[in-house]
């Protein structure tokens, strides 16, 4: 797979036409590689120490060029890649599923008939995959639309998966067979020689053995087992002028139709003995083509003699003629190890490949360059490793997919390396993970191959979660744009219940509560307190909870009672479920319940309600729901109910709970104790230092005292309590 040609980050690094003032500034941009993977950690640093300093105030004034950028070196999948990603992980999660139901029987992979035969069926699927996938960027590419490049890509990927399957992964059975015909189907299918063209041009003569290419077309044909192109052409020879070549022709073409084929026969022996016969017959058709004479042997245009000579040659399966042949037609030595297994050794099993490949690649080496061939090498010459190594350079999905059905047929060691701590297929797959996540959207498709990893691929996998971008399709929302901000939360909503799936499919715990906990800050972030309560009390992160609670309290100190009342409003359904958990700790819950019972209190003040509000704020002082920090806030709060003048709001009972607390507060105060008391309302009045609150409790006491006096003239004091007319609402 290529490399990308450059890398863009958003925002900018740098802007463009803009590097010389990056330079100016005594600074560069520095790029740390990645120990694990072919990613990149591009930051700007100073360029030497004395630009230390400088580099420190742009620090200060734009802080947007301090971010760190992790990007990849690997270019993002196409779509069409894409496709081809996401169909394929499926019969990889099927091989998972596999493997993990042997584990569980203790039955070893290519021990059972019906194992072997489903991985088969799945690398058959890899096959007609590749294939689809070929066919269809071939069609856009001649179309104009598509990608030649990446056509022929999937054409490569085809014919080494194709390849595979059959060398390693015959029918059940046929292990030990002849591999012969199956290697010629294999390569008609794949390197179709001859063209099409040619044998058009040649059907349209009337005379065709005149044509240069009749005899090359006509003996790469046989070398092929075209047995009706051959008949047709041979057919047309009857009309040669010479008839000792009429006769020949005639007397080939029953030879070449009744050829032994492997799939035609019930048993091998039935089958060798018939390739025995057929070669005495070969042999006959030779004694007859010496026995033309001299004078006989050319015509106007050809040495047809020798032609046929050659062709008969390669029936008789003689080794020189088949490599002279290949040679003269330009073929390389795939064509001639697949011949061999067709007219030479009948016989050939997959076992006795690697022996004819060397003896061939002596004197036909293939093209390093060409990644294609030397993966078919690797693989004729039962060479796994190799073949994965290759494999990778091509493209690291195959080495992935190869490797993940190598390990269970015992092709490649299933033990881990001491230093790595990976295995051959461990390796590989996660080699082609690490690339799937040069797109970080494709991050379920990235963890399901490494959590097939070990504790490697595990521990991987776990980061990876942890990292998923949760704002994949948000946009900055303002206060006055709704509609954004529900987009932004479903979006992000979907993400974390797809993260925690995926955590809950692979048994994750401890990451499902990172990822939660992350989920709630960034709604912390949104303003989503309900949502972020939520994710906190799935992660159990009970501080967390403490902090969104103080987060929404917050609210109130800087955008008021109504802003805060329609925050709590979305937090107030969490409460009954949090009294219910079991786990949650007490503490976070009862700040919590302050937040929800304050929130009421103020929304009886904005609907006017002023009597159940007094008997809120006295409640919440007398039964301990109201934080001590938020005891001053309170009694301001109170300030304006103590002198409503219709008529008295709160009990003698009540107004004696509002002095304590206020005697408290002041006693505490002049012990040094004024900050646990004083600094949210300080906060909330904006003000700084402890005399300006004072003083504000002072008139909280003034109001106290007059409300006292009023009770005594009016006749209302006494112990009792006004009863609530209304119940909470929580």
């Amino acid at each position: 797979m290529q490399s990308t040609p450059h890398l863009d980050v958003l925002p900018p690094l740098v802007e463009t036409g803009k590097t010389d003032e990056l330079v100016e500034s005594g600074r560069t941009l520095f790029t740390t590689v990645s120990p694990l993977n072919d990613s990149y950690a591009v930051f700007p640093a100073p360029l030497s120490p004395q630009f230390e300093k400088l580099s420190a105030r742009s620090k200060s004034t734009d802080p947007g060029e301090q971010n760190i950028y992790l990007v990849s070196s690997k270019a993002p999948p196409s779509a069409e890649r894409r496709l081809f990603i996401g169909d394929t992980s499926i019969i990889f999660a099927a091989m998972q599923n596999l493997r993990k139901t042997v584990d569980e029987n203790g039955v070893y992979l290519t021990q059972h008939e019906s194992i072997q035969r489903s991985i088969r069926k799945l690398a058959l699927d890899y096959v007609n995959f590749a294939k689809e996938c070929w066919i269809h960027t071939s069609v856009g590419a001649s179309t104009g639309e598509g990608n030649l490049a990446a056509a022929d890509h999937y054409r490569s990927l085809y014919t080494c998966l194709s390849l595979f399957t059959i060398l390693y992964l015959p029918e059940y059975g046929l292990e030990n067979a002849p591999v012969g015909d199956d290697l010629m189907e294999w390569l008609n299918i794949h390197f179709i020689e001859p063209s099409t063209e040619e044998g058009d041009h040649l059907s349209s003569l009337e005379r065709p053995w005149e044509d240069e290419t009749y005899w090359p077309y006509l003996t790469r044909a046989i070398l092929r087992g075209l047995s009706k192109a051959v008949t047709f052409f041979l057919g047309t020879l009857s009309e040669h002028p010479s008839g000792n070549l009429r006769r020949l022709a005639q007397s080939i073409i029953p030879l070449l139709s009744t050829q032994p084929k492997l799939q035609h026969f019930d048993a091998e022996r039935d089958f060798a003995y018939a390739s025995h016969r057929w070669k005495e017959k070969v042999k006959a058709l030779r004694i007859e083509l010496d026995d033309v004479p001299e004078s006989d042997r050319r015509d106007n245009f050809e040495d047809w003699w020798d032609r046929f000579s050659d062709i008969v040659g390669i029936l008789e399966g003689r080794e020189e003629v088949i490599r002279k042949v290949c040679e003269d037609l330009g073929a390389d030595w795939r064509e001639v190890c697949v011949a061999w297994g067709v007219f030479v050794d009948t016989r050939l099993r997959r076992q006795d490949l690697p022996d004819v490949v060397s003896q061939v690649l002596e004197d036909m080496p293939p093209d390093p360059t060409i990644l294609e061939d030397m993966v078919h090498v690797a693989l004729f010459m039962g060479d796994p490793l190799k073949a994965l190594d290759h494999a990778a350079q091509l493209d690291p999905w195959l080495s992935a997919h190869l490797a993940d059905m190598m390990e269970p047929l015992s092709l490649v060691e299933q033990a881990a390396n001491d230093e790595s701590e990976l295995s051959v297929r461990d390796f590989s797959v996660l080699s082609y993970a690490h690339y799937l996540h040069s797109d970080p959207a494709m991050w379920r498709i990235t963890v399901t191959y490494m959590y097939s990893c070990g504790k490697v691929g595990t521990a991987t996998a776990d980061e990876i979660l942890v990292r998923v971008p949760l704002r994949l399709q948000s946009k900055p929302s303002s206060a006055n744009d709704g509609g954004d901000s529900q987009a932004d939360q479903g979006d992000l909503s979907a993400i974390v219940k797809d993260v925690n799936a995926t955590c809950h499919e692979y048994q994750r715990e401890a990451v499902r509560r990172t990822v939660c906990k992350i989920a709630a800050q960034t709604f912390v972030q949104k303003k989503e307190f309900g949502l972020a309560i939520s994710y906190c009390s799935s992660a159990e992160d009970w501080p967390g909870l403490g902090r969104v609670i103080d987060r929404v309290l917050q609210e109130y100190i800087h955008s008021g009672p109504e802003q805060y009342t329609k925050f709590v409003s979305g937090i107030a359904p969490s409460l009954q479920g949090l009294r219910t958990n079991t786990a949650a700790h007490g503490v976070f819950t009862h700040r919590l319940m302050f937040a929800v019972r304050y929130a009421e209190f103020h929304q009886r003040l904005l609907n006017r309600d002023l009597q159940d509000a007094a008997w809120d704020l006295v409640s919440m002082l007398q039964e301990g729901i109201a934080p001590k920090a938020w005891w001053a806030v309170l009694l301001c709060d109170a300030f304006e109910l103590l002198q409503y003048d219709p008529t008295p709001l709160f009990s003698y009972a009540g107004a004696c709970v509002l002095l304590r607390r206020l005697d408290e507060i002041i006693s505490r105060t002049a012990q040094g104790a004024g900050e646990d008391y004083l600094k949210i309302l300080e906060a909330k009045l904006r003000i700084d230092g402890q005399k300006d609150t004072q003083k504000r409790l002072q008139l909280v006491r003034f109001a106290l005292a007059k409300y006292f006096a009023r009770c005594a003239m009016i006749g209302t004091g006494g112990t009792q309590t006004v009863p609530r007319r209304v119940d909470p609402t929580v």
